[in-house]
């Protein structure tokens, strides 16, 4: 077997098979319906009480498939994805108590002169 055989045969392994460009297409329509989707949601005044939480949920839905499928680590190593979606919770879990702490958090005027 020459070097440039062997090269390709180890590239092969290292991509693990990446997904067809018609699957990347579907992604991106998928990506295009929740868009369209937290657009018409801004616009339905019924669910204006929960508005933010349902915008929150679908643009964290969005990131994570655009992280997973076309930064590609859906084929990369499970670690890179553990360590990502660590961060992302992180992110969600510190965001979520800032709201949760202003909301509860008791109310002080400034006397000013």
């Amino acid at each position: 077997m020459s070097s440039a055989e062997a090269t390709g045969s180890e590239r092969d392994q290292h991509e693990g098979g990446h997904a067809s460009i018609g699957f990347y297409w579907m992604i991106a329509g998928i990506l295009t319906v929740i868009t369209g989707v937290e657009v018409a949601i801004f616009y339905i005044e019924a669910l204006a009480p929960v508005l933010v939480p349902v915008l929150l949920v679908l643009s964290t839905a969005k990131f994570a498939m655009v992280v997973m499928f076309f930064m590609h680590l859906k084929s990369d190593s499970k670690v890179f994805s553990v360590l990502f979606l660590a961060g992302l919770s992180l992110a969600v879990f510190v965001v979520a108590m800032m709201i949760i702490l202003y909301q509860f958090l008791p109310r002080f005027d400034v006397v000013g002169g």
